[in-house]
């Protein structure tokens, strides 16, 4: 096997497929959230004692430097995507796509871990999209180490 088709195979492997999924569902989940600050419309959400949609997007947690968190999700989710559907066709991705990917869903995971402090300690309610939102990226996480890890391991 040339190095080329290696290269393919490793990157349209299943967990670059799985990958891709999760990226839209990212998308649709944060573009859901950007669609909602833009149109400045209330969320869809089953509101309780423990889930409240509206404090969440609202509290001063929901922006980070001036701009909504759920644009920076939105733009996050974008380039994962890019990233994915260039890393078998620009040279520099088919040498460092996987790493790239890892250092990016790792800063975003962390960040998801923070807003769930957030949610759980400071504002005591959480945002159904926000944790279906942190659910995603922590799975885009998880798959971007294993894929890192074939690819060091090869």
């Amino acid at each position: 096997m040339t190095l080329e088709m290696h290269t393919l195979a490793r990157t349209k492997g299943p967990l670059h497929r799985v990958s891709l999924l999760l990226v839209l569902m990212g998308i649709g989940i944060s573009g859901y959230l950007s669609y909602s600050k833009l149109t400045s419309t209330n969320l869809i959400c089953l509101d309780s004692e423990v889930i409240n949609c509206d404090l969440v997007q609202n509290s001063v947690y929901a922006r980070l430097a001036g701009i909504d968190i759920s644009y920076l999700g939105l733009l996050a989710y974008l380039m994962l995507g890019g990233l994915l559907l260039l890393e078998n066709r620009v040279p520099l991705l088919r040498d460092y796509g996987s790493t790239l990917i890892f250092g990016a869903t790792l800063f975003a995971f962390l960040y998801a871990v923070w807003l769930v402090y957030v949610q759980a300690v400071l504002l005591k309610a959480f945002c159904s999209w926000c944790l279906a939102h942190e659910v995603t990226i922590t799975l885009l996480f998880v798959v971007s180490a294993l894929r890192l890890w074939q690819h060091l391991r090869k």
